[in-house]
């Protein structure tokens, strides 16, 4: 199952965590590093070991599994994964996350 369809699936006040999830996921997978190790959120790709090709890997499966574009400059002026969930969550899947802050009648 892709990424998008099991955020469709869930409840807005889960989604977050899941596209969280998500995206340690894929730093760890391209890291080669354990589930339980620290991949921190606020220190930069490059800090973690990245190169641009691993962030290049990186973006294409993210596009794949969102099925939405995902901005190179973005990615690369904003290194962080915290800068990256949060671009993903207000931008790129503003329409599955936009509804958490909008006000209830």
């Amino acid at each position: 199952m892709l990424a998008i369809e099991r955020l469709h699936g869930l409840p807005l006040s889960e989604r977050r965590e899941e596209l969280e999830e998500f995206v340690v996921t894929e730093f760890r997978s391209t890291l080669m590093m354990a589930a339980d190790e620290d991949l921190p959120f606020d220190m930069s790709y490059f800090e973690l070991g990245f190169t641009s090709l691993g962030l290049t890997e990186i973006k294409e499966r993210l596009e794949t599994q969102l099925g939405r574009r995902v901005s190179t400059n973005v990615l690369f002026n904003s290194p962080t994964m915290e800068r990256l969930i949060s671009y993903l969550a207000d931008e790129v899947l503003a329409d599955l996350f936009g509804a958490l802050s909008m006000p209830t009648d």
